[in-house]
């Protein structure tokens, strides 16, 4: 069985819970986009851990994690990465391996990324870490591979600068590198993992675009950043937030408006711990959209949702989530790929009650109170898609399965 997981939403939906906790099962995770602009939480009885690079199921002492053909690697980050979970007890020895067509970001690239955002009349609002200038250099085909470390005569050609900074990574990532094709075909009958970065929103085609990602976070990116055919893989999961974030500028239609919904605003950032992992930004908070939830469905051929940060509305007498979107005179029921018209859109807000008790407690879905299983439901009618997985707390124990995907 081979299970993708991308995100649904604009990034930080909770992925990295949920492949955490879904490795207990799989043998191998493969994560297939994006580099050190991620942040996944984990968090595990009172340890919590920040993971950037590596894949979240190294926390299994039995799982294999491979960094895959369509991300960017930061050496710098990847062994601090190593060395801190080494040094809480983590043994990734002859477990992490990268793909030989994984690309290399350099230091100059992280300068060139932070100068050309701040030069922009409208700024993207990128983490600065050198991830589309390394996807930039790919597609003009300047980039260097880690199959390239052993190419004397394209080494040679490097900067100055740049050969300086691989000297002391080279070899150590030679070791761990792999053809991930081969290296899947010899494990074709285990359960495999395909962990996305970001979100579908983010998407450098299906997204809100120039407002995006330099990768492929929708759920083809798993076949070409996986090194395997899209006929292999079994399952897409999308994991979404009960409401709704995003990091950086861009359109967000049912972002809460900044007069009336501050308080409520302020709320969801601060019951739902919205800040960045790796930047430490706040997020913009705002309706559950449920328009960009069913595009994202239809364009990743999601077959199953996974919503996390339920327990967040815990407290609320009423919740309210996105419809439709009202631009002009028009109500618009589909998302549109505009940016004048998305950042014209007001969210069209359908109301539902509020619980008024902890879900935290309700670790069996049948036990959830009636009106939070309402509006799951409303969800799954909208989207016309499952939601097989809910998610009420960060512990990887408060995850309610009602259907498994590796079933």
């Amino acid at each position: 069985m081979k299970v993708v997981v991308i995100g649904a939403q604009w990034g930080d939906e909770g992925k990295g819970k949920i492949v955490d906790y879904l490795a207990n099962e799989a043998q191998v995770i493969v994560r297939f986009s994006g580099g050190a602009n991620a942040g996944h939480t984990i968090v595990i009885g009172d340890q919590e851990y920040a993971l950037h690079l590596i894949p979240a199921g190294i926390l299994y002492p039995d799982k294999l994690v491979v960094l895959g053909a369509g991300m960017v690697i930061d050496p710098t980050a990847l062994f601090n990465e190593l060395s801190m979970l080494n040094d809480r007890g983590i043994d990734s020895t002859g477990r992490v391996f990268i793909s030989d067509r994984a690309h290399i970001v350099f230091p100059r690239y992280i300068e060139i990324d932070q100068e050309r955002d701040s030069r922009r009349k409208k700024p993207i609002g990128t983490t600065g870490r050198g991830i589309g200038i390394s996807y930039s250099m790919k597609s003009d085909r300047e980039g260097i591979r880690l199959a390239d470390l052993s190419w004397t005569e394209r080494m040679n050609e490097l900067e100055d600068a740049d050969r300086e900074f691989l000297a002391p990574y080279a070899e150590k990532l030679q070791a761990m590198t792999v053809d991930l094709a081969s290296f899947l075909k010899h494990r074709k009958n285990a359960q495999i993992l395909f962990e996305g970065a970001q979100g579908a929103l983010l998407d450098l085609d299906h997204g809100t675009y120039p407002y995006v990602s330099s990768g492929m976070s929708c759920a083809a990116g798993a076949a070409i950043g996986g090194c395997i055919g899209p006929r292999a893989l079994d399952k897409v999961l999308g994991v979404f937030k009960a409401y709704s974030t995003r990091v950086g500028n861009g359109p967000f239609p049912s972002e809460f408006d900044k007069d009336s919904e501050d308080l409520l605003c302020r709320f969801v950032r601060n019951t739902g711990r919205e800040y960045g992992v790796t930047t430490g930004r706040p997020r913009r908070c705002g309706y559950l959209d449920l328009v960009a939830l069913r595009y994202t469905c239809l364009t990743n051929s999601i077959d199953s949702l996974v919503m996390t940060h339920l327990d967040v509305y815990d407290t609320l007498e009423e919740i309210k989530a996105c419809v439709a979107y009202r631009i002009g005179n028009r109500v618009v029921e589909t998302f549109p790929a505009s940016i004048p018209e998305l950042n014209d859109a007001k969210p069209v807000l359908r109301s539902f009650p509020g619980w008024k008790q902890s879900l935290s407690d309700r670790l069996i879905y049948e036990e959830f109170p009636v009106e939070a299983m309402e509006y799951i439901e409303f969800i799954e009618r909208f989207c016309e898609t499952p939601i097989d997985i809910v998610s009420v707390g960060y512990d990887r124990r408060a995850t309610i399965i009602r259907k498994s995907p590796w079933r």
